[in-house]
């Protein structure tokens, strides 16, 4: 490998961890919440994404959301590419804490692509789920991780718009808003009971 070709895998780690750090701040991830991640090393080595996709990115990838994990452990979850209908790579037991639908298949970089096949070999008990609904979600290539992510998105502009030549976009997530003109979201703007002037009911 090149200095040239080194230089650029720290960047990529250094990168993704600051944009991770930026998704998690702006999300208010916490502990044991999901957070998607679509990636084409294809693209971020500057070709057409799934046409030339390396391990080594991958594992740069992966060291970046790795680097910011171990403070915040949220659960990353790493989506394959459409050979395997975007399946996506988790921890077992997050898979059944969620009551995911597992199944069968194991990435390889031909068919799942290199970020979901290096996680699975980096996961203490990998599985494929089949579809999830993530908390946040960052997608490094145009992957399209929007069919994992929960109502309602909501995109987080990075401060970093590429990891090597991908264009990068990120979002967070929130619960639906319900209840009509007079519902009342902010929770500083909640009155205390005694002092309510008409009720429901």
């Amino acid at each position: 490998m090149s200095e040239h070709q080194e230089d650029l895998l720290k960047d990529i780690a250094i990168q993704v961890e600051t944009i991770v750090r930026e998704l998690v701040e702006a999300g208010k991830l916490k502990d044991g919440q999901l957070l998607v991640i679509g990636a084409s090393t294809s693209e971020v080595l500057g070709h057409r994404i799934g046409t030339a996709g390396v391990v080594e990115a991958a594992a740069s990838i992966y060291k970046g959301i790795e680097a910011v994990r171990i403070v915040t452990p949220f659960i990353p979850v790493f989506q394959c590419c459409e050979h395997l209908n975007r399946a996506l790579v988790i921890e077992e037991s997050a898979a059944m804490r969620f009551g995911l639908q597992i199944v069968q298949a194991i990435p390889v970089p031909k068919a799942g692509g290199s970020m979901a096949a290096y996680a699975y070999g980096k996961l203490a008990e990998p599985c494929l789920v089949e579809a999830i609904q993530a908390h946040a979600g960052i997608d490094i290539g145009d992957t399209f991780i929007g069919m994992h992510l929960r109502p309602v998105a909501v995109p987080v502009r990075p401060s970093i718009r590429t990891i090597g030549a991908a264009h990068v976009t990120m979002a967070i997530t929130r619960p639906k808003l319900i209840g009509g003109a007079r519902a009342v979201y902010d929770a500083e703007q909640r009155l205390n009971p005694e002092q309510a002037s008409f009720h429901c009911e």
